[in-house]
């Protein structure tokens, strides 16, 4: 089943992959079907193969031999893994196929902000639309452990402090990352998205000056924020019950 849900989630990845480039250039992710960007050659199926296609044909274009970046096969095995991890945690439970949802569309966030440095609104609102869902469903078999207050709360405290910074910073925080974070702070709860909100900023920090060290980014240059705001997620959604038990043994 392990190898299983991996498999799945490299497939996802491959569709995460179209997102990512046609939703910011508002093109249809359903037509038409994939195809080489140089050549416009249509791609048949052994040439969709996630990962492996990429390294039978060592990175480059069957049929005009441009290269492919790698990182099609990154977010590949990256969803594979975010998948694999999902289920360990969760096992075969509605929280597992809830979460794989929210994972998929933070990846594809955090894909097209890093390129375009913009968050779409529809899929922000797409986000809001499977949390309703997923509370509706947890309070209709009685099993919600988010209570809505503790919804209500994490919703005003992502949006509100992080539109407080982008006033005080003249811009500096985007409102496609105030977005993120009030349906973030919808999804998981007040102890969540102040558990996200720290874990933000400490991977900013840590990323940022690794890109500004090694030349990646210069210091005028925007660094985008929604995916320290994924990673942070994800790392919530995973081990928060963990983490908030280390935490109160070592320091409380």
């Amino acid at each position: 089943m392990h190898i299983f849900v991996f498999i799945y989630g490299l497939l996802i990845g491959s569709f995460l992959n179209v997102c990512i480039y046609r939703i910011p250039n508002d093109k249809s992710i359903v037509y038409p079907s994939s195809h080489c960007p140089q050549c416009g050659t249509f791609l048949k199926a052994f040439d969709l193969i996630p990962v492996l296609s990429y390294l039978f044909y060592r990175g480059k274009c069957r049929y005009c031999s441009s290269k492919i970046s790698f990182r099609y096969p990154f977010f590949e095995l990256f969803t594979g893994c975010v998948f694999l991890l999902l289920y360990i945690v969760f096992g075969q439970t509605m929280d597992f196929i809830a979460y794989s949802l929210l994972a998929s569309l933070l990846i594809a966030i955090a894909g097209i902000d890093f390129d375009h440095q913009i968050i779409p609104d529809e899929m922000v609102v797409c986000g809001f639309i499977l949390g309703g869902i997923y509370l509706l469903y947890g309070y209709y078999i009685g099993a919600s452990s988010i209570t809505l207050f503790s919804r209500a709360g994490g919703f005003l405290i992502g949006g509100g402090l992080f539109l407080l910074i982008a006033i005080l910073s003249n811009g500096g925080m985007g409102g496609g990352d105030i977005k993120l974070m009030a349906m973030l702070g919808f999804w998981l709860g007040i102890q969540s998205i102040l558990l996200i909100i720290l874990l933000s900023f400490v991977i900013g920090a840590v990323i940022s000056v690794f890109l500004l060290a090694a030349k990646i980014k210069g210091r005028k240059e925007a660094i985008p924020f929604g995916p320290f705001i994924a990673m942070a997620a994800f790392i919530t959604i995973c081990f928060q019950n963990e983490m908030i038990s280390w935490y109160l043994q070592r320091f409380m």
